[in-house]
């Protein structure tokens, strides 16, 4: 439910931890051959992680299957708002393998996020995945920028039950827009993630934009 033009949305992250393994013997640039690189395939159901395990690995240790429980996939909570009262008038609630452990291995997580009016969840990325966004309840200014040369902005105004997506290791942002208009938002974003006035942002880009005349 919104209440005092706060905005509930969930979004879900397909995050493939590709292995250095993988990636060390993939080409991802070669003319004559085509490197993929993601996750091998499970050899096991699941992979239940063991946070009582001393065992030092790249991820999480697996417990033993036959000890899995329904309360290894389940979580409660995401009914809960979060407190958005801070500097950037949001909150994230994760739902990761930290509060699910049957995620562990399964390359893939859940996240509730609260706006507060003007609200936002400042430009950051996720290197290695993408990330799909659905309102639930009111409105939100989301965008991503597009890698060098171009570093464009491609931006849209979502309404409740819309979807978008951001792709793998894009800079990306949401703001809440409600009781206010999205006119210059992309100034208005930055400005408010970085804690400065308006006006360095302008100066700061202007000193990288390019004239392609």
């Amino acid at each position: 439910m919104t209440k005092n033009g706060m905005i509930y949305i969930v979004y879900i992250r397909d995050v493939l931890e590709a292995s250095k393994k993988n990636e060390a013997h993939n080409c991802f640039r070669c003319p004559a051959s085509v490197g993929l690189a993601s996750d091998p395939t499970p050899l096991q159901d699941f992979c239940v992680a063991d946070n009582y395990s001393k065992v030092f690995v790249n991820g999480k240790v697996c417990k033993d299957p036959m000890l899995a429980t329904a309360n290894d996939f389940f979580y409660d909570g995401l009914d809960k708002p979060g407190n958005t009262s801070n500097p950037l008038g949001s909150m994230v609630t994760p739902v990761n393998v930290m509060q699910i452990l049957g995620l562990n291995t399964l390359g893939i997580s859940l996240a509730r996020i609260d706006f507060a009016p003007r609200g936002q969840n400042p430009p950051h990325t996720h290197p290695r995945g993408t990330e799909i966004l659905t309102v639930l309840e009111g409105t939100l200014y989301v965008g991503f920028v597009t890698s060098n040369p171009e570093n464009s902005l491609i931006s849209k105004t979502l309404n409740k039950g819309d979807v978008l997506v951001f792709p793998e290791g894009l800079i990306h942002f949401q703001q809440n827009v409600r009781y206010s208009n999205s006119v210059a938002f992309s100034v208005d974003v930055l400005a408010k993630a970085f804690q400065i006035d308006k006006q360095l942002v302008d100066k700061l880009q202007a000193s990288f934009r390019m004239d392609t005349n």
